[in-house]
């Protein structure tokens, strides 16, 4: 499958069957995070998977990861990240999408689905998962099998903006 194949194919998956991700789809899942560009390649992310029952009942006070077998806690390391020097942006939340996004894309080229949740308490992960005051949690991406009928690949064309909308070119 080429990338825009996996792109189009992917959607929020919101309701999970109770099957297990195996460990090997699990590793690729994680090794495409790793592979994850972050700004002046400084990596100031950290993984927390999330697959007993104990971590997911954890999760489970601060979000609704809808039944989902996984979930991939994503933090960022403030201490670690780059920051613009024009205007002091820091962009640990930027690196921490492009793990997610590279997470999410690997994780529906296996054949699973996932959602990306950002609607979480995060003083109750902190607290849950014992991070360290230099962590932040920045989104949770659940992950598993669909429980639903997959959503039609080619949905784009109604549910976006049109690309005229989305970019403007430069005028020479």
């Amino acid at each position: 499958m080429d990338f825009l194949e996996i792109a189009k194919k992917r959607y929020s998956v919101r309701n999970y069957s109770d099957r297990k991700v195996e460990a090997e789809k699990l590793d690729k899942i994680l090794q495409a995070a790793h592979v994850a560009p972050t700004a002046a390649n400084l990596q100031p992310v950290h993984l927390i998977a999330v697959q007993e029952k104990e971590g997911l009942e954890k999760i489970g006070k601060s979000a609704n990861i809808y039944g989902a077998p996984l979930a991939v806690i994503v933090c960022v390391d403030h201490d670690k990240a780059w920051v613009r020097p024009f205007d002091n942006k820091q962009t640990s939340d930027i690196d921490a999408s492009i793990l997610t996004d590279h997470m999410m894309l690997e994780a529906t080229e296996l054949g699973l689905g996932s959602v990306w949740v950002c609607y979480f308490k995060p003083d109750v992960i902190r607290k849950e998962f014992h991070l360290p005051d230099n962590l932040e949690p920045v989104n949770i991406l659940a992950i598993g099998y669909s429980n639903k009928e997959a959503a039609d690949p080619d949905r784009h064309s109604l549910t976006r903006i049109p690309i005229k909308e989305l970019v403007s070119y430069e005028k020479l």
